[in-house]
Formats: structure tokens, sequence, C-alpha cells
């Protein structure tokens, strides 16, 4: 991937991938308190002259584990972030229904937020 670093900037609800101080690629997320804490990624985005380089996988990556470090699930209902998860089994624990339901939920009460 080159030097691109991530960043969490938890106030925006975004992880991005940096490179030449700027921002190449971005998950946006929400935190979600019920039924119980976890990071939702909603958008994965990666500019087109940064396609192919890994860094939505990167990403990806990246969420799972900084939900790990904070003891957080992860409910993907971005279709990126949901299949990659699915090829990635033992970096990514699946959420139950009851969590992806209160995310689908959350996000319908919030239509401006994405």
């Amino acid at each position: 991937m080159g030097d691109i670093g991530i960043r969490d900037d938890r106030v925006a609800g975004r992880l991005e991938a940096v490179a030449d101080g700027g921002v190449v690629g971005r998950i946006e997320y929400f935190v979600l308190d019920a039924p119980e804490r976890a990071l939702v990624p909603v958008h994965t985005v990666v500019e087109p002259a940064h396609e192919g380089k890994g860094i939505a996988g990167s990403l990806a990556r990246e969420l799972y584990a900084v939900a790990a470090r904070e003891d957080s699930a992860v409910a993907p209902l971005c279709p990126y972030v949901a299949k990659w998860a699915e090829r990635h089994a033992d970096d990514a624990p699946a959420a139950g229904p009851e969590l992806i339901r209160a995310a689908k939920e959350w996000l319908a009460a919030h239509p401006g937020r994405f």
C-alpha cells in the first residue's frame, strides 16, 4: 500500500487513509451504544486515482482492529465492509441480527447523517 497512513477521526465518524497530506480513502461510520457498543460502517470510498491499491481492505481491517481494541462489535451496513468481513471471518467477528437491526434503525432515524 506504500506510504499511506490510517487515522480515526472519531468526531467526524471517518476512518481515513492519508497519503501526501490528503485523504485518499475513508470509511464513514457511527458508534452505536445499544443493544451493545458497536462501530457501524455505512460507506467506503476510495478516490479514483488510488483504487486498486488495497486501501479499502486496509481501512476495513483497521476498523475491525479499532473495534477490538475498544471491546466493541462491528455492525457492517456498508456492502464493501460486509463482503470484506465474510472473506476475513477470523479477523471480523459476525454481528448478530439484533445488532444489525438496531444499526439500521439508528440510520433510518438519522437520515441526514450520511
